[in-house]
């Protein structure tokens, strides 16, 4: 097996279509729903279209010009702005390059215990065999992974944990918690293992820009592994790959994506088709993954190339001449939705007996022109779609959304004709305009003009033949025009120009107060944008993954319980924004050490470092690091104050605090010598003639 076939399924259990029992039916529904769909975007596509002709600054053929019409420019503003978003979007969900996808359990978890206490001081700690990054990696005595986990405690169970609360003084767990811990850093890993980072760039730049990503997965993917060993026998390193079965996810294009046309979301659907564009390779590679026809992709490979370009496809590539694209193609659909038991029965599925002929099934097809080359039920348990389709901003009426391009169109055709007519108004205003009379010229003269030129005239007045005429400059209305047209475009996406670099900002701009206004603006918008790919893309996504593991995932078997994926996108930007500000107050207020004990002072530290945008791991220390740590700064502090004489006080007395560097070990002493080594005290001030009173004689003193 090839480092590079894919493995949708794997389950031997699925039925294999029956070569013998293909039938031209299920091509013909196949296409026959593709149509539909094709149908019913037709006005999106127009969209798309109109939008990535003003990314890429080009007119279409509906634009008029005038015959006067000399400046055929094209101001990108368009570009700008998607570019902006996109950039903006990625860095709110992976400023530190992590994903913001959480695993929690639920409020009341159902199937397993929220809270586990052993009924023993919690004097020590043993290591965690399941810590993940900044969780300290401990738990208490008892911790240890089981063999054949238990529902209630989970791991834990039968290591003398009693379910609840930890009383004051005993060791307490979260089984909950720890599975969700498990669960999440499990999902983490799969999604970097497959590169999943650039898989969602590509999909947030097409939401972006049309309106609309598409993520597909998660699908089973065997990566090869690159390992090398020391032969024991011979002492040398031996090359010795192996192939890692793991969740895998891809970007589908919105144009190769045709949705049921009643659907409002992909949970709405009954089917979705994905449009493949493949080469002979391609299609050959299509034999070595799991319950593909080979008799029917040698067929295919028989019959020749069967791909006929879309009508936008000629734009998209900014290319008529076609035919070197497509000569070698094949199209191949792949259909993910119902079919009739009785349709799904001439193609070879074993449909139960007491299905009715027109009682659906949910199926997985591949066809090439007439051929079948794949047909299963659906492997995944739940049965489920396997694509995630989230909006830039909400149609709420259709499953496409609608992006930054086409809510400024209007704005961005103002743009063009306003700066056309700047241009083209200069270029009269920069050039002098000659009137001739040709009657008071000597005819046949040659009428260009250059410095030295001479006119011969035969009559009329001196000055008269040749006149210079000056255009008026209007050029100055036409770009003020411009300009309120550019914040027309700020305004329609909710991205202010000063996000992308533009200098020179006016009105309100120009003020830190109306600066801050317009960032906060465009953060409003942005958040609702965030918000979608939260509930669109991240919930279901991650969603996706939890069941994944769960059916197919053999090295999670103890990691179960009521989970729940909870998308972090939105509190990414809260991270930003608010929670810096937030975190350093609450700082400042356990600063008192009558306070400090009863706050988490490193979870504290933890989450003001994501805030500002800061990896954790690499900043805060743990619990054993940060006593060491103290230990060494105490004694800093103490060797600082023996530098000052021999009446100095340690630190942490002086600072009312005991010598450990704890609470006070009591009130503070008073000082009644008046030499300023300790707090003062209270009381009368000495009289004449007492002890005390700096006006005494020496005899009294005495």
């Amino acid at each position: 097996m090839s480092d590079d076939t894919l493995q949708p399924y794997d389950d031997d259990d699925i039925p294999v279509i029956d070569p013998k029992g293909q039938m031209p039916g299920l091509p013909g529904y196949i296409r026959e729903k593709q149509d539909a769909a094709e149908k019913a975007r037709y006005s999106y596509e127009q969209n798309w279209l109109q939008a990535y002709k003003n990314f890429r600054g080009i007119y279409d053929s509906s634009t008029q010009y005038r015959d006067s019409e000399r400046s055929k420019v094209f101001i990108k503003t368009t570009k700008t702005k998607v570019l902006a978003a996109y950039g903006q979007i990625v860095d709110i969900l992976f400023t530190n390059k992590k994903f913001p996808l959480v695993v929690e359990s639920t409020p009341i978890p159902e199937g397993i215990a929220e809270f586990a206490h052993m009924e023993t001081p919690a004097d020590q700690v043993v290591q965690s065999p399941f810590g993940f990054p900044g969780d300290g990696m401990q738990i208490p005595p008892g911790g240890m992974e089981l063999e054949n986990p238990q529902q209630n405690l989970g791991m834990y169970e039968g290591m003398g944990l009693k379910e609840g609360p930890a009383l004051l003084g005993e060791a307490q767990v979260q089984p909950a918690k720890e599975m969700a811990q498990r669960m999440e850093k499990e999902i983490h890993d799969q999604l970097l293992d497959t590169d999943a980072v650039n898989v969602f760039r590509k999909a947030i730049f097409e939401a972006a820009l049309l309106g609309t990503g598409i993520i597909k997965g998660p699908f089973n993917y065997y990566k090869k592994v690159n390992k090398w060993q020391r032969n024991e026998e011979t002492g040398e390193r031996e090359y010795t790959p192996y192939e890692k079965m793991t969740p895998r996810i891809e970007p589908v294009s919105a144009w190769d994506f045709f949705p049921d046309p009643s659907g409002t979301s992909i949970d709405d659907c009954e089917y979705v088709i994905e449009r493949h564009r493949m080469n002979r390779q391609q299609i050959r590679s299509l034999m070595l993954r799991p319950h593909f026809d080979a008799t029917a992709i040698e067929n295919v490979l028989a019959v020749g190339p069967n791909y006929v370009d879309k009508y936008y496809e000629d734009t998209i590539r900014e290319d008529e001449s076609q035919s070197y694209y497509t000569e070698s193609r094949f199209e191949v659909l792949e259909y993910w939705g119902v079919l009739d038991a009785s349709l799904a029965r001439s193609v070879g599925l074993d449909i139960a007996e007491d299905m009715g002929a027109f009682d659906q099934v949910q199926i997985n097809a591949w066809i090439c022109g007439n051929e079948v080359l794949r047909c299963v039920l659906n492997p995944f348990t739940p049965v489920r779609l396997p694509y995630q389709a989230f909006p830039y901003e909400i149609n709420p009426y259709q499953l496409w959304g609608v992006g930054v391009a086409e809510n400024m169109e209007a704005s961005q055709k103002l743009m063009n004709g306003h700066y056309r007519m700047a241009i083209d108004n200069l270029a009269l205003a920069g050039n002098l305009v000659l009137d001739v009379d040709e009657a008071s010229l000597v005819p046949g003269q040659n009428m260009d003009i250059f410095p030295g030129k001479i006119f011969r005239r035969q009559s009329g007045v001196t000055g008269t033949a040749i006149n210079g005429i000056k255009f008026p400059n209007t050029a100055p209305e036409n770009i003020q025009m411009y300009q309120i047209s550019r914040q027309l475009a700020d305004e329609d996406t909710g991205i202010p120009s000063i996000m992308h670099g533009q200098t020179g900002v006016t009105g309100t701009g120009r003020t830190a107060a109306g600066l801050s206004m317009l960032m906060g603006s465009a953060g409003l918008s942005m958040k609702t944008v965030i918000k979608n790919i939260d509930d669109y893309l991240l919930k279901p996504l991650g969603e996706a993954y939890f069941q994944w593991n769960m059916q197919f995932n053999e090295k999670v078997e103890d990691i179960e319980g009521d989970l729940e994926i909870k998308p972090r996108g939105v509190a990414a930007v809260m991270q930003k924004e608010v929670r810096t500000q937030r975190l350093t107050a609450l700082l400042q207020t356990v600063a008192n050490p009558m306070l400090a004990p009863f706050i988490k002072i490193p979870n504290l530290m933890k989450e003001l470092a994501i805030s500002q945008d800061i990896d954790p791991d690499l900043l805060v220390n743990d619990a054993n690091e940060a006593q060491i740590y103290a230990k060494m700064l105490q004694g800093m502090m103490a060797n600082a104050q023996q530098g000052t004489g021999a009446e100095a006080s340690p630190a942490s007395q002086q600072q009312g605090m005991a010598s450990d560097g704890g609470l006070p070990d009591g009130p503070p002493r008073t000082d009644d010598s008046g030499r300023g080594n300790s707090t003062i005290g209270v009381g009368t001030a000495p009289g004449a003639g007492e002890a005390g009173f700096t006006g005494n004689s020496p005899e009294v003193e005495e």
